[in-house]
């Protein structure tokens, strides 16, 4: 076991090798309508490289630039972090700093400004030690809710002290959630107080909720807010996500069907009749990923470097290397089937559990990579003992091993419960892994079922969460895979040259942001 270690810790080492076999790259330039100018400013908890725990944060680090790059104003505000690395905090610039009644009672806060700049974005900071000081940008309930009623709050108010009024406020989950109803009421008088406020949601199970008397006190909102219609659930408690819903001007999630299963009663997490009441405001918008950072053909962290043409041999390259960085038996006509994932029931990680001991056949290796659940990690530890050479439990999250995953493996497994977008299926088919995923959320719309008549098709899908139809789209796979490589390389640079980028996807945002704010 002890060599067995080695070799994972070995594994960062060994995939910085980059291929030095020129990649043939062709750049393609696309002349974009810029259109109308309009100003927004994004207001979220996380942004890469900044800070990030999930999603969230790549969304707001990849999108501004982009809508930068489509004739936009475009300012990131954030908390200013202790966990910051130092090296983006000793640039930022003092812009200003005042104070503001946040509570009920009138006490008051210091607020400061930092700025960063960066790929045509303004990124402004808000500087509060007693709220930010944290080693996490979030903590437990308790302390959270307090800190983010205070940089909903101070977010406007630094909008104002900087003279700096957007077309668009775009705020992002429950942590910036209050946003539309300060604008509609503290605010509603001042210059910010004009903008229109877009409200995204990532992750509906994530709301917001806790005893009404402490929202209402550290919020300092009017009462009439705190209504069954608006920001009250279960009459004891107040719901921050349920208010800003109210309150809004429109609400965006991250893929089209996921805007449509929320207003369910199976996915609606408690909000489905209050989303019902609101769907004229509902829009899906799915995410994109940076394509600069993830590129095959640019990535120093493979060992060969690969675009379409050139994916088919190169893979191999990496997949050796995957397999002896990891304690797999190195054999390239064996199929890898890559798992990366917070290892939690979300995930789908029980149907996994329930198919692992059919499909190591002594064809098939396995590789995951994440950390979550104690018991899924033991689980899979358990798999990596059993099935020794053909499965490796990961049980970390490192981005190095991730990128030799992506490019090493032959498919990637997403069969989550429920997804509102994910991003693996995106990068796994940038890298040429096959997805092989449940139709739900992002999954669906990203990802069309592999169609064996006419050859179409970039991944393999299931419909209903039961483990015997992820056992059978995996099978599926492995029949195409092992008796039929041209089609499944041919389904490989296809997903290749797919486009997951961002543009698609900002250039709808670019018309929402315009349809909300009709001028020349």
């Amino acid at each position: 076991m002890s060599r067995k270690k080695n070799r994972k810790k070995n594994f960062v080492k060994q995939i910085a090798v980059v291929n030095k076999t020129p990649v043939k790259q062709e750049e393609q330039m696309v002349q974009l309508d810029l259109g109308p100018r309009r100003s927004v400013a994004f207001i979220g908890s996380e942004c890469y490289p900044f800070v990030k725990t999930g999603g969230l944060g790549d969304v707001m680090s990849a999108l501004p630039k982009t809508l930068a790059k489509l004739n936009l104003d475009v300012k990131v505000i954030l908390p200013r972090y202790k966990c910051i690395p130092q090296k983006f905090q000793e640039k930022m610039e003092y812009r200003g700093s005042f104070y503001m009644d946040l509570c009920s009672d009138g006490k008051q806060y210091y607020v400061g400004i930092m700025e960063y700049q960066k790929d045509g974005v303004v990124y402004d900071f808000i500087d509060n030690d007693e709220f930010f000081s944290w080693g996490n940008p979030y903590t437990n309930l308790i302390d959270d809710i307090p800190k983010f009623c205070y940089f909903a709050k101070a977010s406007l108010a630094a909008l104002n002290y900087l003279d700096w009024t957007p077309d668009i406020v775009h705020c992002h989950d429950w942590q910036a959630a209050l946003v539309p109803l300060y604008l509609r009421t503290c605010f509603q008088n001042t210059n910010v107080g004009r903008a229109n406020a877009v409200l995204t949601i990532h992750n509906l199970r994530f709301q917001g909720v806790y005893d009404r008397k402490m929202i209402q006190y550290w919020s300092g909102l009017p009462d009439y807010v705190f209504n069954k219609d608006c920001m009250i659930q279960n009459w004891l408690d107040a719901n921050m996500l349920k208010g800003g819903i109210a309150y809004c001007n429109k609400i965006t999630t991250v893929s089209n069907t996921y805007a449509g299963e929320i207003q369910t009663e199976e996915y609606g997490e408690g909000l489905a009749e209050h989303l019902r009441y609101h769907n004229n405001k509902i829009r899906g918008i799915v995410n994109g990923i940076d394509t600069d950072n993830w590129n095959p053909a640019t990535d120093k962290l493979l060992t060969a470097n690969y675009d379409a043409e050139s994916a088919v041999e190169n893979k191999k390259i990496n997949k050796k290397a995957l397999q002896e960085s990891l304690g797999l038996e190195v054999d390239d006509h064996k199929m890898v089937i890559g798992l990366i994932s917070r290892l939690t029931n979300q995930k789908g990680l029980d149907l996994v559990n329930a198919v692992i001991p059919g499909i190591m056949d002594g064809n098939t290796q396995v590789v995951v990579l994440g950390t979550g659940d104690a018991w899924y990690e033991n689980t899979f530890r358990y798999y990596e003992y059993k099935y020794k050479g053909s499965f490796c439990a990961y049980i970390d999250y490192n981005e190095n091993v991730a990128h030799g995953i992506y490019s090493g493996c032959d498919a990637i497994l997403v069969p989550s419960r429920f997804e509102p977008c994910g991003l693996t299926q995106l990068i796994a088919m940038r890298y040429g892994a096959i997805p092989i995923v449940r139709e739900t959320g992002g999954l669906k719309d990203t990802v069309s079922p592999y169609n064996m008549y006419d050859n179409t098709g970039n991944g393999f899908t299931f419909d209903r969460y039961e483990s015997g139809l992820l056992y059978d789209a995996i099978n599926r796979a492995k029949t195409l895979y092992f008796e039929s490589r041209k089609y499944w390389d041919d389904m490989v640079i296809r997903d290749m040259n797919k486009d997951v980028s961002w543009e698609k996807s900002a250039k709808q945002y670019k018309d929402l942001y315009v349809e909300l704010t009709p001028r020349n």
